[in-house]
């Protein structure tokens, strides 16, 4: 196995789970600002 394919894989791997990470973050907070403007009159 070429190393350098290697690296190039885990770094795509690394990136799309960063991805992963940020949008569920995002969501969490869009789900909770959506909450706290329901609950609020």
């Amino acid at each position: 196995m070429n190393p350098r394919l290697l690296t190039n894989c885990l770094r795509v791997i690394r990136n799309a789970w960063h991805f992963c990470y940020a949008l569920r973050l995002v969501f969490k907070v869009v789900c909770g600002g959506f909450g706290i403007a329901l609950l609020t009159p």
